[in-house]
């Protein structure tokens, strides 16, 4: 017994579960349809507002119409009551009954008159004698089951302590429930000398009828015109909505790339010069993209083309330089100046040629990220020994703090390698001969290599330009050192290929910092990042203060800035 009663609680609780998911599942069904959809909002919240109209107009009007007939049946029973109670308390003192026989039948008799009423509205009396009375010829006398218990104690308190005629409402026993009635009560002598309490009660069962009746036919027209309200609301809206509906559909197939999609146009209304001037839109930029998309093209191509180009007479110009380089200490001091003038702006030449066959392959979508498992401490300590022959140049030190020992990471070791060289040089150039410290830092999901030196520094407007093509700090200077001016838009595509973040910070007078974040795993999200940017300062002798300044970032998660060359 106990195992089915337990079973039965289990099934129990399971069902109710069962319905709670349902219930929220629904609910949140309607809160998503509720924010997504305009004709549902509409439809919905003129349905709750009619209804709310509707049930303060049915209110008002059900009041009214229970107060009028109401009060119009307590009129003709008032009025019929007093005329037949005041012929009653006539008879009653004009008879010449003495004995207990004749008293009775005088009064069976006179009581008969009270029966029906002109109105249609039932009707009940009750003869009952007053407290202490004595020698009663006439018992209690009721043309119906009713007691003195029924009688309102207010009406029976009002006829015992006065002689005029008085009414309350009271709820009358009919059957196995209550209806409402009304009851007129007034005092009666009769023989021999004893004072009783005659009430007259009406049935208004029939009005409460009528206006269960009227509510009812509100309810149902109510529901009805509500019905009729949402229905015409939903074609009305329809017919305003579905177009503006089928324009954010266009308009998100625009967005995604399918230039060809147009609306279909009926009609002259304000929609139909709404869906013609949106096609036309979407012709225009169709036209303007596709233009865009093959200026760029060609550009693009141009610049591939003529990089080709140039490389084959660059390098028998370069050949030829290098024989003069060589050549020089035969030259008077004139030539052999303009020969080493040629060699360097020879060698600048060519990587500015390289930079531009890289961009141009990022532009064209095909560089391809050669990852594989590797040691970020190899790729880091490999960069900073091709940067040492420039720090001996600039008279700065190149330091490097970690605490992590081992860090394996999936990444193409030649794009990772070229992005610090690429950092560490620039902190060189910009370092004024203070330490450049290279800092890395790992957690399970990522890790990061910060390179930050103590120079010159930069401002905000320059660490959001940082990596745009060609931009520098200061274009009335000649660049004289440096590179293409290409690097760090490079690296920030390398960057972009690993999935990474590319970021720069800079106070003028303070120093910059540049910080490289890779997720440790291909096809994973970053987060965060191991350092803080810019990293607390390491560096012993770098004698300027820190500043807690927040990075500047572009391009979604990436800082961009000038290239500092």
């Amino acid at each position: 017994m106990k195992s089915a009663f337990a079973k039965w609680i289990k099934g129990l609780k399971a069902a109710a579960a069962r319905f709670w998911r349902a219930l929220r599942r629904g609910w949140h069904h309607v809160v998503a349809r509720w924010r997504r959809s305009l004709q549902f909002r509409t439809v919905t919240a003129t349905v709750l507002l009619t209804a709310f109209a509707f049930l303060g107009v049915g209110a008002f009007l059900s009041s009214q119409i229970a107060a009028g007939l109401y009060l119009d049946r307590v009129q003709q029973a008032e009025a019929e009551s007093r005329q037949s109670l005041n012929q009653v308390q006539g008879i009653f003192e004009s008879s010449a009954a003495s004995d207990r026989a004749t008293v009775t039948s005088m009064v069976s008799d006179t009581l008969k008159l009270l029966e029906g009423t002109a109105s249609g509205t039932p009707r009940y009396y009750l003869l009952t004698p007053m407290r202490n009375a004595q020698n009663l010829y006439v018992a209690t006398q009721s043309n119906t089951s009713i007691t003195a218990n029924v009688i309102p104690e207010g009406l029976s308190q009002a006829v015992i302590s006065g002689t005029g005629q008085y009414r309350q409402p009271m709820s009358l026993p009919v059957g196995d429930k209550d209806v409402p009635a009304i009851a007129f009560g007034t005092q009666v002598n009769l023989p021999p000398g004893n004072t009783y309490a005659l009430y007259l009660i009406y049935d208004l069962s029939s009005v409460q009828d009528t206006l269960d009746y009227i509510h009812r036919v509100l309810w149902i027209g109510g529901l009805l015109l509500l019905a009729l309200t949402g229905g015409i609301v939903w074609l009305l809206t329809r017919a305003v909505v579905h177009p503006v509906s089928q324009a954010a559909t266009a308009a998100e197939k625009l967005a995604a790339g399918q230039l060809e999609e147009r609306l279909q146009v009926r009609g002259d209304d304000e929609l139909a010069r709404l869906g013609s001037s949106f096609n036309r839109m979407a012709g225009s930029l169709q036209e303007q993209i596709t233009q865009l998309a093959t200026l760029s093209e060609m550009q693009q191509r141009f610049v591939s083309d003529v990089s080709h180009e140039l490389r084959t007479p660059l390098t028998t110009v370069r050949m030829a330089a290098e024989v003069l380089y060589d050549a020089r200490d035969e030259f008077d001091p004139i030539n052999a100046r303009s020969a080493e003038l040629l060699y360097n702006q020879v060698e600048r030449f060519q990587a500015l040629l390289a930079d531009l066959l890289e961009i141009s392959r990022f532009d064209a979508g095909a560089a391809v990220l050669d990852a594989e498992p590797t040691e970020i401490l190899d790729v880091v300590h490999h960069a900073m020994e091709g940067a040492q022959p420039l720090a001996v140049t600039y008279g700065s030190s190149l330091e490097l703090h970690t605490e992590v020992s081992e860090c394996v990471v999936d990444m193409d070791p030649r794009r990772i390698d070229r992005i610090l060289r690429n950092l560490i040089v620039n902190a060189l150039e910009h370092g004024e001969g203070r330490p450049v410290e290279v800092l890395v830092a790992a957690d399970d999901d990522a890790v990061a290599i910060a390179v930050r030196d103590h120079g010159i520094g930069m401002t905000a407007m320059e660490a959001s330009r940082v990596f745009d093509r060609f931009w520098r700090a200061d274009p009335a200077r000649a660049r004289t050192t440096g590179g293409s001016g290409l690097g760090l838009s490079i690296a920030t595509e390398d960057a972009r290929l690993h999935d990474g973040w590319l970021q720069a910070w800079g106070e003028p007078g303070a120093g910059s910092c540049f910080r490289l974040t890779l997720p440790r795993r291909r096809d994973s999200a970053l987060t965060n990042s191991p350092l803080p940017l810019p990293p607390p300062r390491m560096s012993a002798t770098a004698d300027e203060p820190e500043t807690d300044q927040a990075p500047v970032r572009t391009k979604k998660e990436e800082p961009s800035g000038a290239d500092q060359s």
